[in-house]
């Protein structure tokens, strides 16, 4: 605007001057200063344009947004009831898993789909599925982690594809890696099953889990524009859930180790690789918090001592839960932001932990593909650890997009 209102007045104090000049000489200066006017606009526009553009560039790095360093606190506020809501029906989305279904394996109410998360101090831009593939258009988004990290994945191709419904697509479910395209964009979603993020190989039979090495998984992760990684669950998984037989750390093979030291020392593997290999210029980078689970009743009901997440009809809103959440979920966050709080590139931390504390309702409980017909009917076995579709995992996509593209 500056620069129009310079040219403006330049343009008029020439004409002052032109006529004092005669009607020939005039008419020559004239010609030749409407070309000049003409062609520094064009330039002017185009730089505007340009401008415009880059700003709407994914790969043009704005400033990230903080949860807690802004007039924006993405990650802290309440939740709300919305009768827009939910973005999508999980009956005509090509990508849910039978896990995730809920609606479709008994679940009675839909109260749990309505809710919309509301930052304390702002609002969250509405998820625009074409918005996302306009700017995503010939790139890869790729969430790196365990099943939470799947359920997440489904979630955004099942909003991107209720806003292209004509879209041509194509899905692929391999191990490790599963990949939806949205053919008409040139834009591949997909889903990379690394659930501690460094590797594990078979050595004599045995599964060992190698906290310093991630080459083998990390093979799938160059080139890619997006990356979003998430762990935590299976470290504590004990059992027959435990994921590895061995531990081997620094040349030396363990039968056990403290989970939150083994998570602490693969993580600084990945971080060490990421510090090394991941290009910023060109890759966003993002790592999730920890995804709560529901088992325990006590947590947001003082004095309950049996139940699980099966019956839970509606978020928490006043509990000491909503300012802090017990067990070792927070040991394992508090493990995660150390070592990204050390690391030389870190990703942006999805801080989605404490709003999803606080919905105890959102889990598949026992409407659940993923349990047989005698699970179903048993209250005793519910899944209190995944999130139904639609459902808690769409509004993590939707801070996913804001800090993506706002």
């Amino acid at each position: 605007h500056f620069f129009f209102s310079f040219l403006t007045f330049f343009y008029f104090s020439q004409m002052v001057l032109l006529s004092s000049l005669s009607s020939s000489s005039t008419t020559l200066c004239l010609l030749l200063l409407l070309q000049f006017y003409v062609a520094l606009s064009v330039i002017l526009l185009r730089n505007h344009h340009n401008n415009n553009h880059n700003y709407n560039n994914p790969n043009h790095r704005n400033p990230i947004l903080q949860g807690n360093q802004t007039s924006c606190s993405l990650f802290i506020g309440s939740w709300l009831y919305d009768e827009t809501y939910p973005f999508y029906q999980s009956a005509s989305c090509p990508a849910v898993d039978s896990q995730f279904n809920c609606q479709l394996y008994g679940r009675p109410d839909t109260e749990y789909l309505k809710y919309r998360w509301k930052p304390a101090n702002c609002e969250l831009p509405r998820f625009n599925g074409l918005e996302f593939l306009l700017k995503m258009k010939g790139k890869t988004v790729m969430f790196v982690g365990d099943s939470l990290g799947r359920d997440q994945w489904e979630s955004l191709i099942c909003m991107i594809s209720a806003d292209v419904p004509k879209a041509q697509t194509q899905m692929s479910r391999l191990y490790p890696i599963s990949t939806f395209k949205f053919l008409d964009y040139g834009v591949a979603i997909s889903y990379y099953k690394a659930p501690y993020l460094v590797d594990i190989d078979t050595v004599q039979g045995k599964r060992v889990l190698k906290l310093d090495d991630i080459r083998g998984n990390a093979n799938a992760w160059h080139g890619v524009d997006v990356l979003s990684f998430n762990t935590g669950h299976w470290w504590t998984h004990k059992g027959p859930l435990q994921g590895w037989d061995n531990v081997e750390a620094g040349g030396t093979m363990y039968e056990d180790m403290d989970p939150l030291m083994a998570m602490e020392k693969g993580l600084r593997t990945w971080a060490r690789w990421v510090d090394a290999n991941i290009d910023r210029s060109r890759t966003r980078l993002f790592f999730q918090g920890i995804s709560p689970t529901h088992y325990n009743p006590s947590e947001w009901n003082v004095g309950a001592s049996t139940g699980s997440c099966y019956g839970e009809t509606i978020p928490v809103t006043t509990t000491p839960m909503t300012s802090t959440y017990p067990g070792p979920d927070l040991d394992q966050s508090n493990v995660i932001q150390k070592v990204i709080r050390e690391m030389d590139n870190p990703p942006f931390f999805l801080d989605i932990t404490l709003l999803s504390t606080m919905r105890k309702d959102a889990h598949p409980s026992i409407y659940s593909g993923d349990l047989n017909s005698q699970q179903r009917i048993n209250p005793n076995k519910p899944d209190c650890s995944h999130w139904c579709l639609p459902g808690l995992p769409d509004t993590w996509n939707q801070l996913f997009y804001t800090v993506l593209f706002y």
